[in-house]
Formats: C-alpha cells, sequence, structure tokens
C-alpha cells in the first residue's frame, strides 16, 4: 500500500509538473497520483500494453493523471 502512494505521488507530481508547470501540493499530488494509477491501468488495459518495474508503473500513473488533468480542465472551461 505503500509503494502504491509513493509511485502515485510521483505520478501526481510529474503531472502537475507537464499539465500545469507546477504540482499540486502533497495531498493534491497523490490524490491526482493515486486516481491516475486507477485511470492508467484501465487505459494500457483497454488498449492491451503491459509495463514492467517501477518505472513502468510510473510512466502509466503518470499518463493516467495527465489524461484526469486534461479532462478537469476541459470539464472547468
Amino acid at each position: 500500500m505503500l509503494w502504491f502512494l509513493l509511485i502515485g505521488l510521483i505520478a501526481g507530481w510529474l503531472a502537475g509538473k507537464v499539465v500545469k508547470g507546477g504540482g499540486f501540493g502533497l495531498v493534491g499530488d497523490l490524490v491526482v497520483g493515486v486516481a491516475g494509477s486507477y485511470i492508467g491501468g484501465y487505459l494500457f488495459k483497454v488498449l492491451d500494453l503491459s509495463v514492467g518495474g517501477t518505472i513502468g508503473e510510473i510512466v502509466m500513473a503518470t499518463i493516467g493523471a495527465i489524461l484526469l488533468l486534461w479532462a478537469i480542465r476541459l470539464i472547468k472551461k
């Protein structure tokens, strides 16, 4: 569980840097990253892609978090 949260935190921070140019604080990055990991996991499963290792998990979660932030931006406009 702790490993999952750490990967979510890293992914949320990376997504914040890519999408908005900055992070959202510890809790915000964690929430975005954990939600993004679920989205990324679902997306990779649908596309029949697999990841290996910690770096692969971080990339998958970051892609999901970026998609989440992109969708939030569309809704806010």
